[in-house]
């Protein structure tokens, strides 16, 4: 995304940084008939990879006799900006009541990448056989669903004068929430704890999505169920009422709503009855919980700098020792750290134009040393398109520049938070700025990038700093104020942690996705921060 002073129109971790959870609906077309007396009963099976081996996740519920299922089970995934996720959806026909996947018969499967869905929202393809052949004319369509609905709701509830169901003491009550399915039929939403020995029960709060409950329509009629717990699961039926999320916002903690718990058998067979106790909604709030996912889907474009160490120290690039040496792979650290962190950012800037400087080189002709100059040696237009493009221009600058130095990081942090204040003109949600440098050592101007950083701190920047090679390290942890505040030499603090250091030589033997990983676990945390600091929603976002 190219740096304009006005943001352009709006388009889309470790456990800890687990920034959203997205729900997957699942749907078949014409799947394979194996059943002979009728059709097929299929079910659906969500894999995921982990360590090279397929994981299930969650399966759905059969859909009896249907060549065309729209299951009503939805699989809810966690999504990790930081990662590919590869997952695989299988369709089975339901054979026998086992839970072993082998007993049942094949209809096909689907492999993809979470990204890849949630960039389109919906996707349909074949089903393929285990041979890679189509399934006949199976298909499957598998849409992530309301991604951007982050209210929530909580709800506290009680009991009164519930009916006595257990001989010999009380009754032991729990509820049930349903929604209508896509089928038609009443979906298991959310059951509450049991409370023993008693016909006033009270129950914890909850917080569920409002997607989950209601599908995010707060008009939409929801189902509760109170049933007296049964340790053998034959459960007593108490009574139930129908209500929407509308019509339970309208208690307050000082007026709770009151609602007739009716069993419609008893209700038929006794002239005077009248209920059979009362479910007391005691409050009911809906928020908003603002997720990366909410400011991206919002039109937030990822604003990727690449800044590259050309000093001395690196070593002639032409010297196989160099770590700007370009090995008969076409590869080099710097080169490694790019596409690391390059390919997973370059899919959130929708018009992928990157710009890439140089730092720490004498530059022709008058070979004077600059720290911030464009390594396609275009100062009014430094932008290259795409990752490929910064791998291009960089390997066309190595011959035409003199590496030399000191390690200067303060003009290009400057140079990016310029562009980052700009945005902030904006008042909006519009644009996050990330500062990849990438460097073989030492910092020589501390005092001025430790001052840059806690200005930039303020602004909608994050900075990563890869140090390649085997240099000490020490002054880039830092800057990573992971273990403490990061301070400026006037004293000032930074108002939130921007900067991530990795070293490379930690991940030269481990896959290539767990540098991006690690690069980039904490960026979701810090879009969102530094949003919610500023009291910035998602540009088209609606209150809760």
């Amino acid at each position: 995304m190219a740096y304009t002073g006005t943001p352009s129109p709006a388009g889309p971790i470790g456990s800890q940084y687990c920034v959203c959870k997205v729900e997957l609906s699942v749907c078949g077309q014409n799947l394979l008939d194996r059943d002979v007396t009728s059709k097929s009963d299929p079910f659906c099976v969500l894999f995921m990879e982990v360590n090279g081996k397929w994981v299930e996740l969650d399966r759905t519920e059969t859909a009896v006799n249907n060549l065309n299922p729209a299951f009503s089970k939805k699989f809810i995934v966690d999504y990790h900006f930081e990662e590919v996720q590869k997952l695989k959806f299988a369709l089975f026909d339901q054979d026998k009541s086992s839970m072993q996947l082998y007993e049942h018969d094949f209809l096909g499967e689907f492999s993809c990448t979470l990204g890849m869905i949630v960039s389109s929202k919906k996707i349909t393809r074949t089903l393929l056989l285990g041979n890679g052949k189509p399934a006949g004319k199976g298909m499957i369509t598998i849409a992530a669903q309301e991604l951007s609905d982050n209210r929530v709701i909580t709800l506290s509830m009680a009991g009164r004068k519930l009916d006595k169901k257990d001989l010999f003491g009380k009754s032991d009550p729990f509820l049930e929430f349903y929604k209508p399915g896509d089928d038609g039929k009443w979906m298991l939403v959310h059951r509450t704890e049991v409370i023993k020995y008693t016909l006033d029960p009270v129950w914890k709060p909850f917080t569920v999505p409002l997607v989950s409950l209601c599908d995010g329509d707060v008009e939409k009629l929801i189902k509760v169920m109170c049933y007296d717990y049964d340790s053998d699961g034959g459960h007593d039926f108490i009574g139930e009422f129908q209500t929407s999320v509308s019509r339970m916002c309208e208690a307050q903690d000082a007026s709770p709503l009151e609602l007739e718990c009716i069993n419609p058998k008893k209700q038929k067979k006794k002239k005077n009855y009248k209920n059979s106790g009362i479910i007391i909604v005691k409050s009911c709030k809906i928020t908003r919980d603002f997720s990366f996912l909410d400011y991206i889907l919002g039109g937030c474009q990822l604003m990727f700098t690449v800044g590259i160490d050309f000093t001395a120290s690196n070593g002639n690039p032409r010297d196989p020792s160099s770590l700007h040496y370009i090995n008969p792979m076409g590869t080099n650290e710097y080169l490694s750290a790019i596409w690391a962190v390059g390919q997973i950012i370059q899919d959130y800037d929708s018009d992928k134009m990157f710009p890439a400087l140089g730092f720490g080189a004498q530059l022709p002709p008058d070979w004077k040393v600059s720290h911030e100059f464009a390594i396609n040696f275009n100062p009014t237009n430094p932008f290259c398109s795409g990752v490929e493009g910064i791998v291009q221009a960089y390997s066309a600058c190595l011959p035409h520049i003199r590496f030399y130095g000191p390690t200067n990081f303060s003009p290009i942090v400057n140079h990016v938070a310029r562009f980052a204040a700009q945005a902030t003109q904006q008042e909006a949600a519009t644009q996050y700025f990330i500062l990849l440098i990438i460097t073989d050592g030492v910092i020589s101007d501390m005092d001025e990038t430790r001052h840059a950083v806690v200005q930039a701190s303020k602004l909608p920047m994050s900075i990563i700093i890869v140090g390649v090679g085997n240099a000490d390290f020490a002054a880039m942890e830092f800057l990573d104020g992971d273990s403490r505040v990061l301070r400026s030499y006037t004293g000032e603090e930074a108002v939130r942690d921007i900067v991530q250091f990795v070293p490379f030589r930690d991940f030269r033997n481990a896959p290539k996705e767990t540098l991006a990983k690690a690069v980039l676990a904490e960026l979701p945390q810090q879009v969102v921060q530094y949003f919610k600091h500023q009291n910035l929603p998602p540009i088209n976002s609606e209150p809760a």
